[in-house]
């Protein structure tokens, strides 16, 4: 059943570094009590998953994944925060059994996907993919999604302006 046949090539050490700093900096985003140092730790987790993407030749995703989500969302959740007032609330109290049933089942999620992707048939032989994807990509984006596209696009701007609004409504309401 454990039978490791690994080749400890460079693609190896650069998953499994990346898929370390992945769990480590999601795992610190759920630790962090303050919220601009889980919006820094999702920045590090999103920086890993660009590592991973590049790694399976999917490098416009991973481009992609840089731009908007390092660089867009983690700077809006900076900003959010900034533009939104905080009072310094108390320390959550400690809660050692839900840490503990926590951890418990983290250790169980982990056996069940250890056991199923060990089990798991994959095909040999991978298929072989365009050579330049991000032209394939662009294709498809600018003609047969190109309403979807418009349409988060729109989306995403509605999203920006209710927010600055909502804090210039909550900034006008203060004494």
């Amino acid at each position: 059943m454990f039978n490791f046949n690994v080749d400890f090539t460079g693609e190896f050490v650069a998953f499994f570094l990346l898929a370390v700093c992945a769990i480590v900096g999601a795992v610190m985003a759920l630790q962090f009590t303050k919220v601009v140092h889980t919006a820094l730790s999702l920045a590090f987790t999103f920086v890993a998953l660009a590592g991973l993407f590049v790694l399976l030749d999917a490098e416009f995703v991973a481009f992609v994944q840089v731009l908007l989500y390092v660089g867009a969302v983690t700077i809006l959740m900076i900003f959010g925060i900034m533009m939104t007032k905080h009072q310094d609330e108390g320390q959550e109290p400690s809660r050692p059994l839900r840490d503990t049933l926590a951890a418990i089942g983290c250790l169980c999620l982990f056996g069940i996907l250890f056991y199923a992707i060990r089990n798991a048939g994959f095909p040999a032989e991978a298929r072989p993919g365009d050579e330049n994807n991000t032209l394939e990509i662009g294709k498809l984006l600018f003609s047969q999604y190109a309403i979807p596209f418009e349409l988060v696009s729109v989306l995403l701007t509605v999203a920006f302006i209710g927010a600055v609004a909502l804090a210039k409504r909550e900034e006008g309401d203060a004494p």
